[in-house]
């Protein structure tokens, strides 16, 4: 602890100045010493220092090695990640424009999310003008057809599908069907 005058004030007097504890520092570096001691006694052991050394390398390896994969695994997620996204601003510039086979693929997989059975539908593709002939359930027609609509290449949809409230007695549309998503409102 120093004392000071200080004249750069207005008031005018004496200041104290702190700068630590002197003792603290020195019982911390007494600590850290006795630290080091214990750990080089530990590893320096005539009996079993050698065993501790080589498990402290040992583990040390694996540790290495671990981190070394997890960055390896970053670095490919990372590198997925940035193709994936370059791939979509392709897709978003170049992917509104696709031949017929393409589409009809397209909406065929579309149909399997949307419809509890997508195989009760025929898709026919012409210039990008997509028709749909078959049974539908009226529960899924609306967001079916939305669906279909949002296809990049489709320029319109033609839904020539017969809509039932009830599987009924339509043979395609019996049975359980096929698990999908609800139907989400648009």
């Amino acid at each position: 602890m120093r004392l000071i005058v200080d004249r750069s004030t207005r008031r005018r007097g004496i200041a104290v100045k702190d700068h630590g504890h002197p003792f603290l520092k020195t019982a911390g570096l007494a600590v850290a010493s006795v630290c080091a001691g214990v750990v080089t006694e530990y590893l320096l052991d005539p009996d079993r220092g050698r065993a501790r050394r080589a498990r402290l390398r040992d583990r040390s390896a694996h540790v290495g090695r671990g981190m070394g994969e997890g960055l390896n695994g970053l670095s490919r997620d990372m590198t997925n990640r940035g193709r994936g996204m370059a791939m979509a601003a392709r897709y978003r510039v170049t992917g509104r424009s696709a031949d017929d086979s393409v589409l009809h693929d397209r909406v065929r997989a579309e149909l399997g999310r949307h419809a509890s059975h997508p195989h009760a539908v025929q898709v026919r593709v012409d210039n990008g003008t997509v028709t749909l002939v078959g049974d539908m359930l009226a529960a899924e027609e609306k967001a079916t057809r939305h669906a279909v609509k949002r296809i990049p290449g489709v320029k319109s949809v033609d839904a020539q599908w017969t809509v039932h409230e009830e599987p009924g007695d339509v043979p395609t549309l019996q049975g359980k069907g096929r698990g999908h998503r609800s139907p989400t409102p648009s």
